[in-house]
């Protein structure tokens, strides 16, 4: 049977916003949002956090959350999760972005099957957004698919160009094969993920496939102090 688990790495050292996982949303740590919409997810065995800081461990503890310590000189969160699925019996590990306190564990389930059946290396996520004004935003990070819904290219630029109805912005969730994570990993950052500091591309220029998985509006991260009035607004005003 296959075991899909989903991981959620966590730092607390951050240039724009030190100690983020730890920012109160409505009174909640921001990591107890995410960690308890990914505990929604009907397709998951567990769902751990994975992080090197002994505050966010002891914060995750109180919202019992299962914490994994890791290694410290990870240069990425894929890093980080692929330290912990090593150690892991699961076939398809799913990596959970620690600043996404809107994400849905439909959202999650929506990237198991293709990674069931083997159609696709990695799953994400995509969204429609038609403020075309939006395609110039270099921290919206935009993606085109084929006919069939795998991914051609990424990028911080506007993508597609001279785009006149809507353009797809990514979604930073992924899914992996255990295997592909694990190689990705060893391999040496690429020449265009250096280029467009986006790392899902050294996946598409070692051939794996990505399957991008379409809901209906993106979800509001949080990278900025800034981001996270934005998003209590928005809690507010929906409830």
């Amino acid at each position: 049977m296959v075991k899909a688990i989903g991981i959620i790495p966590a730092r607390y050292a951050s240039s724009r916003f030190p100690g983020k996982p730890l920012a109160l949303l409505l009174g909640k740590p921001l990591l107890q949002w995410v960690y308890e919409a990914a505990i929604s997810a009907q397709n998951l065995a567990e769902v751990l956090i994975a992080t090197d800081d002994g505050r966010i461990a002891a914060v995750s503890h109180s919202f019992g959350a299962p914490v994994i310590m890791t290694r410290a000189d990870h240069p990425s969160g894929t890093d980080r999760v692929a330290e912990v699925a090593e150690s892991r019996e699961a076939s398809i590990i799913v990596n959970i972005q620690a600043d996404e306190p809107l994400i849905q564990g439909w959202m999650i389930d929506l990237l198991i099957p293709p990674l069931i059946s083997k159609e696709a290396d990695i799953s994400s996520l995509m969204a429609p957004v038609y403020d075309l004004k939006a395609i110039q935003d270099l921290n919206r990070v935009k993606v085109v698919v084929d006919r069939r819904g795998y991914a051609l290219y990424f990028s911080r630029s506007p993508l597609p160009n001279g785009a006149i109805d809507f353009f797809y912005q990514h979604i930073g969730i992924y899914a992996y094969r255990r295997e592909v994570l694990m190689t990705l990993c060893r391999l040496e950052p690429s020449r265009l993920e250096k280029s467009e500091r986006l790392e899902q591309l050294r996946a598409l220029e070692n051939g794996y496939r990505i399957r991008m998985l379409a809901i209906p509006e993106p979800t509001l991260g949080v990278d900025t102090p800034e981001d996270l009035i934005k998003v209590e607004q928005f809690l507010k005003e929906r409830n």
